[in-house]
């Protein structure tokens, strides 16, 4: 199969204008925030997860909790861990597959 360079360029821009205009494009709400500050935050808040169902879990050997309030936060928590694991492991994934690229 043949492929002719122009129609393969014409192909790409009529899609890149068909994503301009249905409004796809990648937007954020704050141009100066980059990706490390995302990532940051994000950690921040799990860990703000994680110390939240330690409180709670030592307020429940105080008898001071709802059982069903400590479940919940711990859930979260163990939820909250799997999904940073997932994430770091799609990042170590990601960078063996740019460092094996061929420059």
């Amino acid at each position: 199969m043949t492929v002719n360079l122009t129609n393969a360029v014409a192909a790409y821009a009529r899609s890149a204008n068909d994503i301009k205009s249905s409004g796809m494009e990648p937007r954020s709400a704050d141009p100066g925030r980059t990706f490390a500050d995302l990532l940051g935050e994000t950690l921040e808040a799990a860990i703000e997860t994680g110390r939240r169902s330690d409180h709670m879990s030592a307020q429940a050997i105080a008898g001071k909790a709802d059982l069903t309030e400590v479940v919940s936060a711990v859930t979260n928590a163990e939820i909250t861990l799997q999904t940073v694991l997932a994430v770091r492991d799609r990042m170590i994934s990601a960078y063996k597959e740019i460092i094996q690229m061929p420059i």
